[in-house]
């Protein structure tokens, strides 16, 4: 399985790039929702609820931090910058292994 920075960043992406091509952006919302499923489900079984919980108002908090960051870095930049913040604290939260 694929580790979960890797699919909870790449949702971000999809989820816009659905609806930026299709124009139809429940499409987008339904891959943000099946991501964000996903990751939470193996959030909590490797982690617990509190931090599945936390992890998934991570990815949210981005979701609605992109619109507003789209006015500076562009819907693109945005979406890419944020992507990355949420793979880089899942990764650091969900999937490091400790040394």
């Amino acid at each position: 399985m694929p580790p979960t920075a890797v699919v909870a960043a790449a949702t971000l992406v999809l989820g816009f790039a659905v609806a930026d091509v299709t124009g139809v952006r429940p499409l987008g919302g339904i891959v943000l929702f099946l991501g964000a499923l996903w990751c939470g489900l193996r959030w909590r079984a490797a982690r617990g609820l509190p931090v599945a919980l936390g992890l998934v108002a991570v990815f949210l908090v981005a979701f609605g931090l992109s619109h507003a960051v789209a006015d500076v870095l562009g819907s693109w930049g945005s979406v890419l910058t944020l992507s990355a913040i949420v793979g880089l604290v899942t990764w650091w939260v969900a999937d490091r292994r400790p040394a």
